[in-house]
C-alpha cells in the first residue's frame, strides 16, 4: 500500500503524539518517584506487549507473519536496548527532573547522525558534522561541566539519548530485511519478557489512586506509538519530524506547572543550540534524500 503524503494531517498527528508522550513522561516521573522504576516500566510493558500482539493478530498473516524474521538476534537486541533505555530515562526524570532530562535527551537525532557512518556505513558530510558539533556545544552548555556546580546525575539523560540513538540505528538496520510490523512486535514482546524477569523482583504494593495513574501510563504509551505509526503512514517523515521537538515544550510546561521545576538560562541557551542543529541535520537529510 503506497504511503500518503497529507502533510497537515501528519503534522497534527505528530503534535498529538508529542502531547501524549509528554503526559507519559510526567506520569512516569510521578510513579517512579514513589515506586521502583523497574516495576513501573514492567507494568507499562505488559500493556505495550498486549497492544502489539493485538495489532499483529489483526494484520494480514496474523501473529505468524509478525514474528517471522531471519535476524532474531538483532530484534532481541533492539528490544532489550529500548527497555533498558526507558529505565534509564525514567530514573533520570526522578533525579534530574523533566525539563533538564528532556533538554539533554533531545540531542539523540544528532547522535543518530554521528553514528550512522560507523554503524550503517552512511555518508556524513562536513555540514552535518558541523551541526553535530554545535548540538554538543549545546549539551555542554546545559550540563556545565567544570563550573563547580556540575551534577553527576546530569549524564543520565545523555546515556539515555545514546542508547535511544543506537536503538534507532539498529531499527534502521533491521528494516533492510524486516517489515515495520515485525520490528514493532519484537520490540514490545521482548521488552515485556525482559522487564518481567527483572521487575517482579522489585514488586511493591501500589495504592488504588496510583493504579489509575498506572493505567493512564499504559494507555498513553500505546496511544502515543499508535499516533506515530499513523503519522508516518500519513506523511513523509522529513515533513513532520521537526514538529517532534514540541515534545520538549509540553514537557517543560508540565515540569514547571506540576513539579515546580525551574527553567535555567543555560538550559534555554543549550536547548536552542541543540534544536537548531537538529533541525539543520533533518533539513540536510531531506535535501540529500
Amino acid at each position: 500500500m503506497s504511503q500518503q503524503n497529507n502533510v497537515p494531517a501528519g503534522i497534527a498527528l505528530m503534535l498529538a503524539a508529542t502531547v501524549v508522550f509528554a503526559l507519559q513522561d510526567g506520569i512516569s516521573r510521578h510513579l517512579a518517584g514513589t515506586y521502583n522504576t523497574y516495576m513501573v516500566v514492567m507494568v507499562r510493558y505488559w500493556f505495550f506487549a498486549a497492544f502489539v500482539i493485538a495489532l499483529a493478530a489483526r494484520a494480514p498473516g496474523g501473529l505468524r507473519a509478525a514474528v517471522r524474521t531471519d535476524q532474531p538476534g538483532l530484534q532481541i537486541l533492539r528490544g532489550v536496548l529500548l527497555a533498558a533505555e526507558i529505565c534509564v530515562a525514567v530514573f533520570g526524570f526522578t533525579v534530574l527532573g523533566l525539563i533538564e532530562s528532556m533538554a539533554v535527551f533531545i540531542c539523540y537525532p544528532l547522535l543518530v547522525a554521528a553514528l550512522s557512518g560507523p554503524v550503517l556505513g552512511e555518508h556524513v558530510g562536513w555540514r552535518r558534522w558541523s551541526a553535530i558539533g554545535v548540538g554538543f556545544i549545546g549539551v555542554l552548555v546545559i550540563l556545565q561541566p567544570g563550573m563547580g556546580v556540575f551534577n553527576p546525575w546530569a549524564v543520565i539523560p545523555l546515556i539515555s539519548a545514546l542508547m535511544f540513538a543506537l536503538y534507532a540505528l539498529l531499527t534502521r538496520y533491521a528494516a533492510r530485511r524486516d517489515r515495520t510490523s515485525t520490528s514493532f512486535f519484537w520490540t514490545g514482546t521482548v521488552g515485556a519478557v525482559v522487564m518481567t524477569a527483572i521487575g517482579l523482583w522489585f514488586w511493591e504494593p501500589m495504592s488504588q489512586g496510583d493504579w489509575i495513574w498506572m493505567a493512564l501510563l499504559c494507555v498513553t504509551g500505546a496511544s502515543g506509538h499508535w499516533l506515530l505509526i499513523k503519522c508516518y503512514e500519513t506523511a513523509e517523515a522529513g515533513a513532520v519530524q521537526p514538529f517532534a521537538y514540541f515534545h520538549l515544550l509540553w514537557t517543560t510546561i508540565l515540569g514547571i506547572s506540576l513539579f515546580g521545576e525551574d527553567l535555567r538560562l543555560a538550559v534555554i541557551l543549550g536547548t536552542t543550540l541543540i534544536v537548531s542543529a537538529g533541525l539543520f541535520t533533518l533539513w540536510r537529510e531531506r535535501a540529500q534524500g
